[in-house]
């Protein structure tokens, strides 16, 4: 290599190194100043937050923390953030803003103010929805690490309508060389996820969800569905669900599959014996049809989360097979007579036939005591199972009637058997009390019957006496307890007495009779009830002894008492007849002896 080229090497090496030295040498970006954004460094902690309240607060906030460098005391950053993401059912519009509120700079190796850009304030006790960080005053400011950390959470004073769901914004952060010129800004994403109120939930629980079975969408208790068998596209009856969820709020949603045995269910769109439908919130009422079919169906309902207990319905066919009668009230009065007579009825099958039912009177002879010869329509009974066919009479005597399954004699396909129904008008001539049985246990409830009494001495048709009993009521000599609104606190009193048409099992109503509800006492003895005629009655009825009557409460004790006596009466019954038997062995064995 020659010398020249040597020297040209060397020139080449000197002006390389003369050139880096002069790159080396001139003034360095100032802190933030140009660099790149990498140089900060930000972190995330995501936030919660509930639908039930419309607070956003410190509670449910993520946290952002930003970290740098800043090599001068007039370098800072910024931080703000823009909406990225939300919920299908919102909108950007509907989405709630992003807000700070500064927290410490507890890692700084230099004091370090936060303040609100638009106003200059101070972050330590407001929030906005950007801020600028930067070296405090009188610090050392060359080289020092700037930590800031803040609350990120959803602006909620003017944005009360957020949705459940999760809501993502981006966080923008800018360095500041200088105080004055803008480095390459570093992103990164925070989400808020707001949770569902409880009473949102669309699953349905068990506990608070209902089904009721009846003949109207508002029934909200079970009814004895009985519904004509005939094929018919309206609906006959219905099942009124409600999805109620954990809390108790009618707000789940799930199918629901209905089943039936007989006849069908569904909608005017869907119907079928199994069918799949759809449930909105609150009450939704499901429809049965008859489709020909008759016997008592079995319905099931459930939905995923819920299964309801089985429903029944019957479906009867168009005509009764049979009718039976019976009278309901012994005595009818002159007038108006509800439920005077009963009739039950059954289809071919033994179905309960509940189809209008009419009464009708046996001859012409017979409607100028009570009724008409014209079938009069009857009313159904749930509850009881059976007609109900209501009698005016116009005159005193007896009446012969029959039920009939159609609107006249000649359609009919069923008809009862005859009954005979009395009218009365008697007048009270005297009056009884009594109990309903003759013996208690302490505290039992017991029912009293005050009765008018014809001349005859029999009871009575219903009615309404002013003054059946004299003033004071019913005397007592033992501690009763007493119920109902025709009592006071001392003694048993009514200013009117009004006796009833028929008797009961249920309320323990007795024909003819007024009822008064009672507790015995606690100790046992004998109870004994007295009453005198009152005005209602005629004079020697009211001036006559009074009348009484008596019942006996039996407690423990007495009754143990009584079945030592019964023992010890017996036992000694047994010793005498021992004693008698020993004897007679005893002669009969001398006689053999002999």
């Amino acid at each position: 290599m020659s010398t020249t080229t040597n020297f040209k090497r060397i020139a080449l090496v000197a002006v390389a190194a003369l050139g880096m030295g002069l790159l080396s040498s001139a003034p360095s970006q100032a802190a933030f100043q140009g660099v790149a954004g990498s140089q900060l460094t930000i972190s995330v902690a995501n936030g919660t937050g509930s639908l039930e309240g419309a607070a956003s607060d410190s509670t449910t906030a993520g946290t952002v923390t930003v970290t740098g460098l800043a090599l001068a005391a007039s370098d800072s950053y910024s931080i703000t953030s823009i909406k990225k993401s939300w919920p299908a059912l919102t909108t950007a519009a509907a989405t709630p803003d992003l807000r700070f509120l500064f927290i410490d700079t507890a890692t700084s190796t230099a004091a370090v103010t936060a303040k609100i850009p638009s106003t200059n304030a101070d972050m330590n006790t407001s929030i906005d929805s950007a801020t600028t960080v930067a070296l405090g005053a009188g610090s050392s400011g060359a080289n020092s690490y700037v930590n800031s950390k803040w609350y990120a959470f959803q602006e909620s004073l003017t944005s009360t309508d957020r949705i459940a769901g999760t809501y993502v914004y981006t966080l923008i952060v800018t360095p500041m060389g200088g105080g004055t010129s803008a480095g390459t800004a570093q992103v990164a994403d925070i989400s808020i996820t707001i949770a569902a109120s409880a009473d949102a939930s669309l699953v349905a629980s068990q506990a608070y969800s209902t089904l009721y079975i009846g003949n109207a969408t508002s029934d909200t208790a079970d009814e004895a569905l009985s519904i004509l068998a005939t094929a018919s596209n309206t609906a006959a009856g219905y099942l009124n669900v409600t999805l109620k969820n954990a809390s108790n709020a009618a707000n789940a949603r799930e199918s629901v599959t209905i089943t039936t045995t007989l006849g069908l269910v569904g909608n005017s769109d869907v119907k079928g014996r199994s069918v799949v439908l759809k449930n909105a919130a609150g009450l939704n009422s499901y429809e049965i049809y008859p489709d020909g079919s008759t016997g008592t169906a079995t319905i099931t309902v459930s939905t995923p989360s819920v299964t309801f207990p089985s429903k029944s319905v019957t479906f009867y066919a168009k005509a009764a097979k049979t009718i039976t009668a019976t009278v309901g009230t012994p005595l009818l009065g002159v007038g108006g007579n509800t439920g005077a007579v009963r009739g039950v009825a059954v289809d071919a099958n033994g179905n309960a036939w509940t189809g209008t039912a009419y009464i009708v009177a046996s001859s012409a002879a017979d409607a100028l005591v009570a009724g008409s010869t014209t079938p009069a329509a009857c009313s159904y009974s749930a509850t009881n199972a059976r007609h109900e066919c209501d009698l005016t009479a116009i005159a005193t005597g007896t009446a012969k009637f029959k039920i009939i399954d159609a609107s006249t004699v000649a359609l009919a396909t069923a008809t009862s058997n005859e009954i005979t129904v009395t009218v009365s008008a008697a007048t009270a001539a005297s009056v009884k009390i009594s109990f309903d049985k003759a013996t208690y246990a302490p505290n039992e409830r017991a029912r009293i019957y005050v009765t008018p009494l014809d001349a005859s001495g029999k009871e009575m048709q219903s009615a309404t006496y002013s003054s059946l009993l004299a003033s004071g009521g019913i005397a007592v000599n033992g501690a009763l307890s007493y119920a109902g609104s025709t009592t006071t606190a001392d003694s048993l009193t009514a200013t009117s007495y009004t006796t009833a048409a028929q008797t009961s099992s249920t309320s323990g109503a007795k024909a003819g009779s007024m009822q008064f509800t009672v507790y015995m006492p606690s100790a046992g003895g004998v109870v004994t009830l007295t009453a005198t005629g009152g005005t209602a009655l005629p004079l020697a009825a009211r001036t006559a002894n009074a009348v009484t009557a008596s019942a006996t409460v039996t407690d423990s004790g007495a009754a143990a008492l009584a079945a030592v006596t019964a023992l010890a009466t017996t036992v000694a019954s047994l010793k005498t007849l021992i004693t008698t038997l020993t004897n007679l062995v005893l002669k009969i064995q001398n006689k053999v002896k002999a």
